[in-house]
């Protein structure tokens, strides 16, 4: 799950991130594969933002960029409000559409032990608050450094709330 710190890291149009194992037009995540192997791939892209991993490490998870699968980790930008369909237009070129809420998967316990129930929680309502970030498409490639800015453009319309995927 663990994805190296780089010095870049190129977004293809339409598939996702070079060599990355979620590279593709239809899904690679297991269990979505054995569900139904040509669904589209909305979750090409996973960011994360920083302030997470500053909870996270507050609460005694050792956690830092990349550890928990992500792609992208942010700073400054609260993805969780961003509507369905926003786009992040980031560096020179690359374009992702934002599609949902990234669903957590007990994975993240072979990380820490309690790692999973960590970036979740629940609302005043009781429910569930996805806090693991968010997955997108590429629309446009480019390729993606640290430090990069990153443009966001909201969508036309009635904004959709995220909802997993």
């Amino acid at each position: 799950m663990r994805k190296a710190n780089t010095a870049r890291i190129e977004l293809v149009e339409g598939l996702g991130i070079q060599g990355d194992a979620h590279m593709g037009e239809t899904v690679k995540h297991r269990s979505r594969v054995s569900r139904d192997p040509s669904q589209p791939n909305l979750r090409q892209v996973h960011l994360i933002h920083a302030e997470l991993l500053d909870e996270l490490t507050g609460a005694g998870f050792e956690v830092e960029p990349g550890r928990m699968g992500e792609n992208i980790t942010t700073r400054g930008l609260d993805l969780l409000a961003l509507p369905a369909g926003t786009k992040l237009r980031i560096g020179e070129r690359a374009i992702i559409e934002v599609t949902g809420l990234r669903n957590p998967c007990l994975q993240l316990n072979g990380i820490a032990p309690g790692l999973m129930n960590a970036v979740l929680d629940r609302d005043t309502e009781g429910n569930v608050i996805r806090k693991a970030g968010v997955m997108g498409i590429v629309i446009a490639g480019g390729n993606v450094k640290p430090g990069d800015s990153i443009l966001v453009e909201l969508p036309d319309g009635t904004p959709s709330p995220l909802k997993p995927v």
